[in-house]
């Protein structure tokens, strides 16, 4: 790919590639949300002392719920570039179903792990947790970058 003096390959090709653009946006939301998801699960989890079982279940959805908020405002208004007045009650409720299929892979996944799963090598159980999240986070980035593109904000 040839680049224009002053302009770098990769700045050119995400400026061609309106897809790859959204998604390098909908990734930067996405850890600014994920940071939001983490550290209201910690201080949940430091709070209670719960870090396994069904108490997660119900700490991971309020974390999950707090980052999912905010990532309505930021993929709506800067990653998919939504400025539409219309319809704005049915895309939140576009967004709220697949969000919360999101937290369901989430959760479960988060779920599945400490609990059945020990920790290994003798990670702490708060860290044991953290790792659990860490691949539930990527489970549900994918789904909802295409839930959120396709169905939600699509032009």
């Amino acid at each position: 790919m040839l680049c224009k003096k002053q302009e770098c390959c990769l700045v050119s090709f995400f400026k061609k590639n309106e897809a790859m653009r959204q998604f390098a946006k909908f990734v930067i939301v996405g850890i600014v949300n994920t940071g939001l998801d983490f550290l209201v699960l910690n201080a949940e989890m430091l709070i209670t002392g719960i870090t396994q079982g069904p108490g997660m279940l119900a700490q991971n959805a309020i974390s999950f719920s707090v980052a999912t908020t905010n990532s309505y405002y930021f993929n709506k208004k800067w990653a998919f570039r939504d400025n539409s007045k219309r319809n704005q009650g049915h895309k939140f409720s576009q967004f709220l179903i697949i969000s919360l299929a999101g937290l369901v892979i989430n959760s479960s996944t988060v779920f599945l792990i400490t609990s059945s799963v020990s920790p290994l090598f003798g990670i702490s159980p708060i860290l044991w947790a953290n790792l659990a999240k860490v691949v539930a986070t990527g489970f549900s980035l994918i789904w909802n970058f295409i839930g959120y593109k396709f169905f939600v904000f699509k032009k």
